[in-house]
């Protein structure tokens, strides 16, 4: 068909109101926020604790381990499950220090849920 031709953008779904809590206004094309809202690039606080690496890291880990084979949360469910995680149980984010008296160990099933929780818990504290 001649002289037919399809516009060059068309947006890809219908608009939904902007994400921002009490603003109406409408946003298209998979964005969540407005132009007056636009959210916060994610980055560490200056004020977070400094995470410990290397071979402290490493040696913490195999002590931890050592002294608690088991996932921590399992435990508490009465389920046998080998710890994979180091996890810090008030976490850095929140003001949790990174030493033995913040750790426990977690499987890796374990530890994913508790960090989603965390993540959502961050995404709600940013706005």
């Amino acid at each position: 068909m001649r002289g037919f031709s399809l516009p060059i953008h068309m947006p890809k779904a219908a608009p939904k109101p902007c994400s921002h809590p009490g603003c109406g206004v409408l946003v298209r094309d998979g964005t969540s926020r407005c132009a007056k809202h636009p959210r916060e690039a994610w980055g560490k606080k200056p004020t977070a604790t400094k995470r410990i690496t290397g071979r402290r890291l490493q040696a913490m880990r195999a002590s931890l381990f050592a002294r608690h084979p088991l996932c921590a949360e399992c435990e508490r469910k009465d389920r046998v499950t080998l710890a994979t995680q180091r996890d810090h149980v008030v976490p850095l984010e929140e003001g949790g220090a990174d030493d033995a008296s913040n750790e426990q160990g977690l499987c890796e099933a374990c530890h994913d849920v508790k960090s989603k929780a965390e993540a959502m818990r961050g995404r709600h504290r940013r706005g």
